[in-house]
């Protein structure tokens, strides 16, 4: 009862800081506020999987029984094996909820708008809301910089990856590098783990991935491959990272505006709440000590929804010289 009372508390304080709260989406006005219940049966949320990871699934279960507490209602997984079944299953409404990297969330954006309304993203302890792209080489290879891979193979995550594909092309380009012109081969791991796994097995001279909880000035304490050694699945000393990019904004939940307000209170009231009420609970989603969620809006995601607009601009006009 103590839980649902501090929900409360803190659902009130956010609900002027949310966008959409003011109206938008189609909710109901409830006459009671229990009401909306007889509208929403369940809970859907949308989870990427991995067979490789299995900590991701564990973590929302984790997040879900949290979620069934502060809502009352049930919550449904819908696990999807890439980034894009998690978009195209909110765009079409399947799901209701979702933790999408900040490309994911442009390309939902693009689809439908600001029915996809974004709550919250992490924050560290020292106030930074984001990550870096790196390049990950093997540490017994010859490559110390992205000059030294001209010619070489690197596989990206997917195309629908912030720190994996996006934000690093983009941030290529500015520094004169043309990634369709520079490597030998390029391709896609399908995530970060199989990225990982990949360039483990030999079949890649280099991949993309991400690293956070730091700088490339002071070091990095997380990121793909660092959680992978600490679960044993690979040593960490057997790679190196030789390049970077960032911050770029950390990852949202998102969810659709034309669910009930109350509802997107109560998800909201959670989220905030969890590192001070729930310190042990929010550890266990994959959350830093020190670290809490913040509200974001749009803007908050507007560069990197140009960054993909870019993109796609690129592919247009690549596919038309080939055309010629």
């Amino acid at each position: 009862m103590v839980r649902h009372f501090w929900l409360g508390a803190i659902c009130l304080a956010v609900i002027g800081t949310l966008t959409g709260c003011g109206g938008g989406g189609s909710e109901t006005v409830a006459e009671g506020p229990d009401d909306w219940r007889a509208e929403v049966k369940v809970l859907r949320a949308g989870v990427k999987g991995s067979e490789e990871d299995p900590a991701v699934l564990r973590r929302w279960n984790r997040l879900k029984a949290n979620l069934e507490e502060a809502t009352g209602v049930p919550v449904e997984f819908y696990e999807a094996s890439d980034y894009n079944g998690i978009i195209q299953a909110m765009a079409s409404g399947q799901i209701e909820l979702a933790s999408v990297g900040a490309g994911s969330f442009s390309n939902l954006h693009a689809q439908i708008g600001e029915m996809a309304q974004p709550l919250f993203a992490k924050e560290d302890s020292q106030g930074v809301r984001g990550y870096y792209s790196t390049i990950i080489v093997r540490a017994d290879s010859d490559y110390h910089s992205i000059e030294d891979l001209r010619g070489q193979s690197l596989a990206f995550v997917d195309f629908n990856s912030t720190s994996g594909y996006i934000f690093p092309r983009y941030k290529m380009r500015e520094q004169g590098i043309d990634p369709d012109a520079f490597f030998g081969e390029l391709a896609m791991a399908g995530g970060h783990t199989q990225a990982i796994m990949a360039l483990a097995n030999g079949q890649f001279d280099a991949v993309v991935s991400m690293a956070n909880g730091g700088s490339p000035e002071q070091g990095f304490v997380g990121g793909s491959f660092r959680r992978m050694a600490r679960r044993g699945v690979i040593d960490a000393t057997e790679f190196r990272e030789i390049w970077f990019a960032g911050p770029l904004p950390n990852s949202t939940y998102v969810m659709r505006k034309d669910t009930p307000q109350a509802l997107r209170d109560l998800v909201s009231g959670l989220l905030i709440s969890l590192a001070y009420e729930d310190p042990e609970a929010f550890q266990d989603i994959g959350r830093t000590p020190g670290s809490v969620y913040n509200a974001v809006d749009l803007e908050f995601y507007r560069e990197m929804i140009e960054m993909r607009n870019q993109e796609i601009r690129q592919h247009r006009e690549r596919f038309a010289r080939r055309a010629d």
